[in-house]
């Protein structure tokens, strides 16, 4: 468990460092581009989320029971983002300890922190300014 904790940190660093280089930073508002950076695991609060290289829009969302289930809504290409391709509509079952609560969304959008595997870093519902 703690090679796999350290591993995704490792992978979000990487994509970090990759989102930053590509100059997607610049493109963002200061204010927006800030709560990427700032914004933590709900689950591990010393671990980033990653940033937007890792983010996917995820404005639509089911409740199966007591699973939270984000749909992917990003029509963003993902070549400049370096991410791979999740196709709109694919649906990401959320564990409940990557519900991110604590912090407002000045996005416009629910997003998804997901890791070139499909590890669910964290999700922002969508709302809230």
């Amino acid at each position: 468990m703690k090679s796999l904790v350290l591993g995704a940190a490792f992978s979000c660093v990487l994509s970090v460092a990759n989102a930053r280089d590509l100059g997607q930073w610049e493109a963002t508002e200061p204010h927006i581009r800030q709560w990427y950076q700032a914004l933590t695991q709900p689950d591990n609060p010393a671990v980033s989320c990653c940033g937007e290289a890792d983010a996917y829009w995820a404005d639509s969302f089911e409740v199966d029971g007591d699973k939270y289930v984000a749909i992917i809504t990003d029509p963003r290409p993902d070549e400049p983002l370096r991410r791979k391709h999740i196709d709109i509509g694919t649906k990401i079952v959320v564990p409940n300890h990557k519900l991110k609560y604590d912090q407002s969304n000045p996005t416009g959008h629910g997003i998804i922190f997901l890791s070139r595997g499909d590890y669910v870093y964290c999700y922002v519902a969508p709302g809230g300014v």
